[in-house]
C-alpha cells in the first residue's frame, strides 16, 4: 500500500499522443573510448545498450516511445574533455538522462559542471571514489558501482583469508587510485596486516622502473596495482615482471580486463582480483545472455552497465516522466525492495508492471540495492588468473 501511494506521487507529465511516441528518447553513454579502460568502455557500453534495446523493443516504454542511446568518449582521465563531451551530449544532442561518466574524476566534474547545472540525471555503473558520495549533487547522481570503501574492505579480507599478511601497494594518482590504496590500507591495517609502501604511479609514462625499484625494496613479495589495465597499471606489471621483481599480483578492478589477459597469460597466473558482482548463478545467467547479443570478454561492470541503463527506464516508466527530477524520486521506487524481483532480460515484463501500476523491485545482474545517497549497497567476486581466465572462486 505505501509503494503504491509513493507511486502516485511520483507519477509527473504522462506522454501519450502519437507524435511523443514516435520520437526517440535519447540517452547519453559517456565511457572512456580512448585512454586508460579503452578495452573495458566498449563492453561497458554495449552492456547499457542491451537493457535500452530491450525495453524500445517490447513497445511497452512510456506509450510505445523508442529510445536512441548516443556515445560520447570522456577518455576517463581528461576532465576536460570528459565535461566537453557531457554538455554536448545535453545541448546538442538533446539526450534526457546520462550513464556515466566512468572513471571517478571525470564523473564529479561532469555532475558539478554539466548535469546540475542542466538539471540532468546522471548514473554511473563503473565511478567508485567514496569521495563521490558527498557530491553536492542535488540528487541527480546515482551508481550501480559500488564505492570502493567498500572494495578496499573486500580486498583486505581477500589477503587476509589466503594468509597474505604483507604488500607493497601503487595506485593510480587520480580519485580512484588513491580512494581504493586509502581504503584498502585502512581496513587491512586493521586486520593486522603490514603494508611496506603506498606509491602512486602517474598514468602516461614510458619507464615505470624507479616506482617498481622502490615498490621492491620495500620488501614486500606481493604486489596490489590498484590501477589502468591500459595505462600506468599494465606498464607497472610489464616492468615488474620484466625485473623479476615481483611474481604474485592483486589486481583490484580497474585491472581486471581482457587486454591483461592478452598481454601476460601465464606469466600472472595465479594473480588474485576483486570485482563487483553477483551470485554464481546470476553471473553465469546474466554472461550467457551477454553472449548471446554478441558481447563477451571477461571486463567489469558489465553487469552495473546493463543495470544502470534498466534502473533508469524503469525509472521513467514508473513516473511516466522523462524529466530528471521526476525519474530522480523514482529510482529508488522501482530499485529497491517490496515488489516483484526483477532480472536481466525482463524488462518487457517490468514495464508491463509498472504500466498497470503495480509495483517491482529490480534485482538485475549485480543485485541492485541504493543506499539513500544515490550508492549501490554493492557486492563483491573474488577472481584468479587461471589458464582459463579470470575464475570467480568466492562471492563476498
Amino acid at each position: 500500500m505505501l509503494k503504491n501511494l509513493i507511486l502516485v506521487a511520483l507519477i509527473g507529465t504522462v506522454m501519450p499522443g502519437t507524435a511523443i511516441a514516435e520520437t526517440p528518447l535519447r540517452i547519453g553513454l559517456l565511457f572512456g573510448f580512448t585512454g586508460p579502460i579503452e578495452s573495458m568502455a566498449p563492453e561497458v557500453a554495449a552492456s547499457a545498450e542491451l537493457a535500452l534495446s530491450e525495453a524500445s523493443a517490447s513497445g511497452l516504454f512510456l506509450e510505445g516511445r523508442r529510445i536512441e542511446p548516443v556515445r560520447a568518449d570522456s577518455t576517463c582521465i581528461d576532465t576536460a574533455l570528459a565535461v566537453s563531451a557531457a554538455e554536448r551530449l545535453v545541448t546538442s544532442e538533446g539526450v534526457a538522462a546520462l550513464i556515466g561518466a566512468d572513471c571517478s574524476g571525470a564523473a564529479s566534474a561532469v555532475v558539478a559542471q554539466v548535469a546540475v547545472p542542466h538539471g540532468i540525471l546522471s548514473i554511473s555503473p563503473t565511478a567508485t571514489s567514496p569521495g563521490l558520495t558527498e557530491l553536492d549533487d542535488r540528487g541527480l547522481f546515482f551508481r550501480t558501482a559500488p564505492s570502493d570503501a567498500r572494495q578496499g574492505e573486500v580486498l583486505a579480507d581477500v589477503l587476509k583469508a589466503r594468509g597474505i599478511e604483507t604488500v607493497a601497494v601503487t595506485y593510480t594518482a587520480n580519485d580512484y587510485g588513491a580512494g581504493l590504496a586509502s581504503s584498502f590500507r585502512d581496513a587491512f591495517t586493521r586486520l593486522g596486516g603490514k603494508v611496506t609502501i603506498e606509491l602512486p604511479h602517474t598514468d602516461g609514462k614510458g619507464d615505470y622502473s624507479a616506482e617498481v625499484g622502490a615498490l621492491a625494496a620495500s620488501g614486500a613479495k606481493v604486489l596490489v596495482v590498484a590501477g589502468y589495465a591500459d595505462q600506468g597499471g599494465r606498464a607497472i606489471l610489464q616492468t615488474a615482471l620484466d625485473l623479476g621483481a615481483f611474481d604474485r599480483f592483486v589486481l583490484p578492478d580497474g585491472m581486471v580486463a581482457d587486454s591483461i589477459l592478452d598481454a601476460f597469460g601465464g606469466a600472472i597466473a595465479g594473480a588474485i582480483g576483486t570485482l563487483p558482482g553477483t551470485s554464481a548463478a546470476a553471473s553465469a545467467s546474466f554472461e550467457a545472455m551477454l553472449r548471446e547479443n554478441g558481447i563477451d570478454g571477461q571486463g567489469p561492470y558489465r553487469a552495473e552497465a546493463y543495470d544502470a541503463a534498466a534502473v533508469l527506464v524503469l525509472a521513467m516508466q514508473a513516473a511516466r516522466s522523462t524529466n530528471s527530477a521526476d525519474i530522480a524520486r523514482a529510482i529508488h521506487f522501482v530499485a529497491n525492495a517490496p515488489g516483484t524481483p526483477i532480472g536481466t532480460g525482463e524488462m518487457a515484463k517490468a514495464l508491463r508492471i509498472l504500466r498497470a501500476g503495480g509495483q517491482i523491485d529490480y534485482v538485475g545482474a549485480s543485485s541492485v540495492e541504493f543506499t539513500p545517497d544515490g550508492d549501490a549497497s554493492g557486492t563483491y567476486r573474488e577472481v584468479v588468473v587461471t589458464g582459463d581466465g579470470f575464475q570467480t572462486v568466492r562471492n563476498w
